[in-house]
């Protein structure tokens, strides 16, 4: 089985490829695609889904630390 991915994109949502369950607090499972996006700003209308009103609105450029080999 190949590892589900989620994707920090630049200024955006989560972007979230694979084979993986969403459920809310309570154990309700959303109904999602094999690709599908989070929203990280708080602004879409569509929550918990982005629906890309962060367009303009919203800034984040996050990046794992770099690990070096010793």
């Amino acid at each position: 089985m190949e590892k589900a991915q989620i994707k920090v994109m630049d200024n955006g949502s989560l972007k979230v490829t694979g084979d993986v369950e969403l459920i809310d607090a309570e154990g309700n499972l959303y109904q999602t695609k094999k690709v599908f996006s989070l929203c990280r700003c708080g602004l879409s209308g569509n929550m918990p889904f982005c629906d890309a009103s962060h367009k303009g609105k919203f800034e984040s450029c996050v990046r794992a630390e770099k690990i070096l080999d010793e």
